[in-house]
């Protein structure tokens, strides 16, 4: 009996619980509440729900959440192939494991050499693995390189993130903030030049703080700053919050005067529960006292990673998804399939003349790859709801889930190592079809029907709307999404379009252009 099955008998032997609880989730959200174009605000998609109807037969959830998400399908089997073995093999998998017997020994040096590799780490860096996420960082950074509250340090603030972690080290340093916020004083949409870090920064700081990718914002480093015409040795070491775009790109280490990156795995590289810290050592011994122990650098560095329990299985994970990197063509190969999912959606939302929006103009050198924001319909209530409603419909759910942030008029398209080039494609051809049957020519007014008469466009129904991606491969194959819509067109929500008014999508080879 294979892995999975032997983990499906004992949950249906065990009790009626797994199964009770699976016919209350379905009960509690397979009902869609929509009448006409309107939506009840109780709708499971309007929710946050991440699990679509039971009547959707997708062959998989397209899960575009912020995080955390799911890893490529081929991570996923080997997780569960090889963390999880048959019985019949007389062999524990990682999760059962002493975080201090030689198996784990083991699995933790492969990880930690894995990650070497993949992210040409130089000798003079520790890799850790620690616990808290990135918030336990934004204590843990100042803590370990500023010995008391007197201490100076230098935060770039470019995003919510950013802003979060000055906010917390402010209980543990003297930080200055070099902002990027806008006119507005609510958001960002660039980060602050190296000129001006050079130019602001305190010269006394222990290090500058940098958030890489503004998840929240949409905003991203496409390469890490290099401060022109300085000497590196008389600049602040760079500290990198890398957490939801580390392994998407390289990192130039001592180029950038990098003394320590840290990322949270749920994005990226593993499963929530564990955060990779890079730590150049000669940055190590300078910890407050009252930094605990499980925080300190130093500390669990002595301990070779193990001071206190470290979740093993995540240990493992992190290497399984290190071994997908090398086998896909490493970091660059990496970098190639974001710039190619990232192009797709821009394109689509610049070639929609006007119907979806972005916050980052075009122009931007920053817009996140990892986090494509965007705007339905200028941000009508009604039609992003019905928008939501049925992507949820067709099994693509996490364009706007559950947040402490004001929810705003921005949906989030979220492309970790775990969404593939072809789901992107699938997301954005809903879009294409969507915009086309909720768009009016202006030259009629807002509620006259266009082409009423000729074969309109209507909503997929759920079942024949649900995509089965096993037509896929595996590897990105290009295809040009941009929506021919006429110049002329606004939004209106009760407007259908002919099918025949537009192009259908175009094959063409995916760019591989780095920026």
């Amino acid at each position: 009996m294979a892995p999975f099955e032997a983990m499906t008998s004992i949950n249906h032997s065990g009790s009626n619980f797994t199964s009770s609880l699976g016919r209350l989730v379905e009960e509690e959200i397979q009902q869609p509440i929509m009448t006409a174009d309107k939506v009840d605000p109780n709708h499971p998609a309007l929710q946050g729900s991440l699990t679509p109807p039971a009547n959707c037969p997708s062959s998989k959830v397209l899960n575009f959440s912020p995080g955390p998400t799911n890893l490529p399908a081929a991570v996923e089997s080997t997780i569960l192939r090889r963390c999880f073995p048959d019985p019949s093999t007389k062999r524990l998998g990682s999760m059962a494991l002493s975080h201090r017997s030689p198996e784990f020994g083991a699995i933790l040096r492969n990880s930690i050499a894995l990650t070497r590799r993949v992210m040409e780490v130089p000798p003079e860096y520790e890799i850790l693995f620690t616990q808290g996420g990135g918030h336990g960082q934004f204590a843990a950074v100042p803590m370990n390189l500023c010995p008391d509250k007197d201490a100076k340090a230098t935060y770039i603030v470019s995003g919510t993130w950013s802003s979060r972690a000055v906010i917390e080290a402010n209980k543990y340093c003297t930080p200055t903030a070099i902002s990027s916020v806008n006119e507005d004083g609510a958001t960002f949409t660039s980060f602050p030049s190296a000129e001006r870090i050079v130019a602001e920064h305190d010269p006394d700081s222990k290090f500058i703080y940098m958030c890489s990718n503004e998840t929240v914002n949409g905003i991203e480093l496409h390469r890490l700053p290099v401060f022109d015409d300085v000497d590196n040795t008389t600049v602040p070491p760079l500290v990198v919050d890398a957490s939801s775009d580390f392994t998407s790109k390289p990192i130039s280490w001592r180029k950038s005067n990098v003394g320590i990156l840290f990322a949270c795995a749920s994005k990226n590289i593993g499963h929530p529960g564990i955060t990779m810290v890079i730590i150049r050592k000669d940055l190590l011994g300078q910890a407050n006292p009252f930094t605990p122990g499980f925080l300190n650098y130093e500390t669990n560095i002595l301990a070779d990673n193990v001071w206190n329990t470290i979740p093993t299985f995540n240990v493992d994970v992190i290497g399984i998804m290190m071994e997908w990197i090398l086998d896909q063509g490493g970091i660059e190969a990496m970098e190639v399939n974001s710039v190619a999912k990232a192009e797709l959606m821009y394109g689509l939302i610049e070639d929609s003349n006007g119907f979806y929006g972005t916050p980052i103009d075009k122009s931007s050198e920053h817009r996140s790859r990892m986090n494509v924001p965007f705007c339905v319909a200028g941000g009508d209530e009604e039609l992003t709801n019905l928008f939501l409603v049925e992507c949820w419909n067709r099994g693509i759910v996490g364009l706007r889930t559950v947040t402490p942030f004001k929810q705003g008029i921005y949906l989030r398209a979220s492309l970790y190592h775990g969404v593939s080039y072809e789901e992107t494609v699938v997301l954005a051809n809903f879009m294409k079809e969507f915009a086309a049957r909720h768009s009016i020519s202006k030259d009629v007014g807002e509620t006259t029907m266009v082409a009423e008469n000729v074969s309109a466009m209507e909503p997929a129904s759920p079942d024949s709307s649900c995509v089965d991606l096993s037509i896929f491969s595996s590897s990105p194959t290009g295809v040009d999404m941009a929506l021919t819509l006429p110049k002329n067109f606004k939004v209106s929500s009760y407007t259908k379009l002919s099918r025949d008014m537009f192009a259908p999508p175009a094959l063409a080879p995916a760019s591989t252009t780095l920026r």
